[in-house]
């Protein structure tokens, strides 16, 4: 079966970290199951209220897309309904933003009954805002002096009221899964169990991360958001000849540049459990060259869901990747972040290399942090140090 084509645009208007290759869209595309044919980009200092890139390029982007077979134009900004309608219109071609394609594979990967969920209501709520370019087919009729609309306003109305009445179903849903989920945080919380979560921008490794550290068979993938759905496992901590400790640790869905806001709410009981973490294992991929900006991404997300100022592990996922010459010297350093250092820790959850370094600093943590008032027979109760009883990450190039 032959792949939709689609020419990729993107529209530097002056913000930082413009991607001018579009690479992350291309494999947004390509995630959706489309094939890249080209690519345009352009400078504006602002869009174009009625077709976001002017008419020039407008029809710029009509003979690139005739000239490769272009079966559909694929922005890299937001567009307005107006501005998707208007560009429709003009190019003869159907025209989607990166919005809708995040969605899109949103709706492809949900698997859980609570990512469908979320999914469905996100995709309402991105609908709704459509429904002028949806029914552009039925025009507005006129016919004189006190006529009333016509058939397209009768549908749009009528479309509005089902989406509004569905947004509201899927709402009520949502928060019975909410409150299920909050009465599983309130079973944990009752035992004194640790909670780590795993962060970070999407493909950066988490899934992958997660198997190797608990077994688990979660879908993991060299692809965007190829894990959706929360998944939880308990992890058993063990250093030396300690009875060791059991924690839970959770995957969660990945973050990207420009989440559609709608995502994040629509997301909200997904990523709370994030947000309940102890500690976040915030995985970076070291090997990707705008890793910062990726960080900067994760933590603005971190920043809009409450989860700011949970303590955070910097885990540098990838290291296999690096070429010898960017192989780091330490297995664990501190990395400032905004005049604050975070502990860091290179590994590869691919080939297994640091992570017993990893597991023997989440149960220094873990016993240090969380344990000490409820757990007297932990290590920390016995009146040693940590570092006396093994669990430091000697023999690791760590010190």
């Amino acid at each position: 079966m032959n792949q939709p084509t689609v020419l990729l645009v993107g529209v530097d208007l002056g913000l930082p970290h413009f991607d001018a290759d579009l690479t992350e869209l291309g494999l947004l595309a390509r995630s959706a199951g489309l094939l890249p044919v080209a690519v345009l980009t352009c400078k504006r200092r602002a869009p174009d209220a009625a077709l976001f890139v002017g008419s020039g390029k407008a029809d710029e982007i009509r003979d690139l897309a005739a000239e490769h077979g272009a079966s559909e134009i694929l922005f890299d900004q937001s567009l307005s309904p107006a501005q998707q309608r208007n560009l429709e219109r003009h190019l003869g071609l159907p025209v989607n933003d990166r919005t809708l394609l995040i969605l899109e594979i949103f709706a492809q990967r949900a698997r859980s009954h609570e990512g469908q969920l979320q999914v469905e209501l996100a995709r309402l709520q991105y609908l709704s805002t459509r429904l002028v370019r949806r029914w552009s087919h039925l025009e507005r009729q006129r016919g004189g002096i006190g006529a009333r609309g016509g058939p397209g306003e009768t549908q749009i109305e009528l479309d509005r009221r089902m989406i509004g009445e569905a947004i509201k179903r899927t709402r009520e849903r949502l928060v019975k899964v909410k409150r299920q989920r909050q009465t599983q945080r309130r079973a944990r919380l009752r035992h004194g169990m640790t909670k780590f979560s795993l962060v970070g921008y999407t493909n950066a490794g988490k899934s992958t991360l997660f198997n190797a550290l608990v077994k688990a068979r979660s879908y993991a993938a060299d692809q965007l958001f190829a894990t959706l759905d929360t998944t939880t496992r308990q992890l058993y901590l063990q250093q030396g000849t300690d009875p060791g400790l059991q924690v839970s640790i959770s995957d969660t869905v990945g973050f990207i540049r420009d989440l559609p806001h709608g995502l994040i709410e629509a997301f909200e009981a997904t990523l709370l459990e994030a947000a309940d973490a102890d500690l976040l294992l915030h995985v970076v991929d070291a090997s990707h060259a705008d890793y910062p900006e990726q960080i900067q991404q994760v933590q603005q997300v971190l920043s809009d869901i409450g989860a700011a100022d949970i303590p955070q592990l910097l885990v540098f996922n990838k290291v296999d990747a690096l070429p010898d010459a960017a192989q780091p010297t330490q297995r664990l350093d501190q990395f400032e972040w905004e005049g604050q250092p975070l502990p860091r820790i290179f590994v590869s959850a691919q080939t297994g290399e640091g992570l017993d370094a990893l597991r023997a600093w989440l149960h220094q943590w873990a016993v240090s942090h969380s344990l000490v008032a409820s757990a007297p027979t932990s290590l920390a109760m016995q009146g040693e140090p940590l570092a006396d009883q093994g669990v430091v990450c000697s023999g690791h190039n760590a010190h």
